[in-house]
């Protein structure tokens, strides 16, 4: 299954007009259980900081800028710098926080296995980056040399349990992945080697959040990989299926899980 091709058609599209992008980012906020997760724990690193501290964030991987995008909505004082590998994403990412007013944020292209900018950054946030990179320890000693002491590193990445606590064992959906997903107790020593003093993790996509996502991620996806005519389809499917993945998302978000195929991942410098 290959996910990139598909979301860079959707992108054409919604690329038209900034208003069209806008509107693609509130509609991955309802639909990505990733991204409950994330918001939650940012308005929580939020509350710790107090108003008027100058603030200059990292977006590791920020792709299309749904995470910058929700960043720079948070408070206009903070410095926001997303980098990609991918140079017409920061492109067009650039042309649209320059036509939001939004001079605040700024995209640069850049490989995180070289990036480095050192005592630089309160908060490095990357989603669902790391099972795209194979020297992920690199990556890391990278982070941790750009946080200022005290930051925080925050990820989403898949991990290697299912909700019934067996190892994973489907055919991972996304083929660009370079691993299946993350051991809990590897990618804690991966930190600890970075040179991260206190590491915390817990499991997303539990049952609920499991079935939500091939809800609202996976059918579509196996649909416009066969035919790209569904997407005239694509909203009434989700107007049959949102409220079942709303509620899904939602016990996925307030309840602890023994396991997951999700990680959320935070760790300090």
């Amino acid at each position: 299954m290959h996910y990139e091709p598909i979301k860079k058609s959707v992108s054409v599209f919604f690329n038209k007009s900034p208003y069209l992008k806008v509107l693609s980012y509130k509609l991955l906020d309802l639909l990505l259980l990733r991204t409950w997760h994330i918001h939650r724990e940012l308005k929580n690193w939020s509350r710790l900081i107090p108003k008027g501290t100058p603030v200059h964030i990292l977006d590791a991987g920020g792709g299309f800028g749904q995470y910058t995008y929700f960043l720079s909505s948070m408070d206009s004082g903070w410095n926001i710098l997303s980098v990609d590998i991918q140079r017409d994403l920061c492109a067009a990412a650039n042309k649209f926080f320059y036509d939001m007013g939004r001079s605040y944020v700024f995209f640069r292209t850049a490989d995180l296995t070289e990036f480095i900018q050192p005592q630089s950054f309160n908060l490095i946030l990357s989603v669902d980056v790391m099972e795209h990179i194979v020297d992920d320890v690199r990556v890391f000693t990278n982070f941790h040399s750009s946080l200022k002491d005290g930051g925080m590193l925050l990820l989403s990445t898949p991990s290697d349990r299912d909700p019934g606590d067996q190892p994973a064992t489907d055919t991972p959906f996304v083929e660009e992945h370079v691993r299946s997903g993350y051991n809990i107790f590897e990618i804690k020593n991966k930190l600890k080697t970075a040179g991260f003093s206190e590491v915390e993790t817990r499991y997303s996509y539990g049952i609920p959040g499991k079935i939500s996502w091939r809800l609202s991620m996976k059918y579509p996806m196996v649909m416009l990989n066969f035919s790209k005519i569904f997407f005239i389809l694509l909203p009434f499917y989700y107007l049959l299926t949102y409220p079942i993945s709303f509620v899904l998302n939602w016990l996925d978000v307030v309840i602890k899980w023994r396991n997951g195929t999700g990680l959320i991942v935070k760790a300090w410098k």
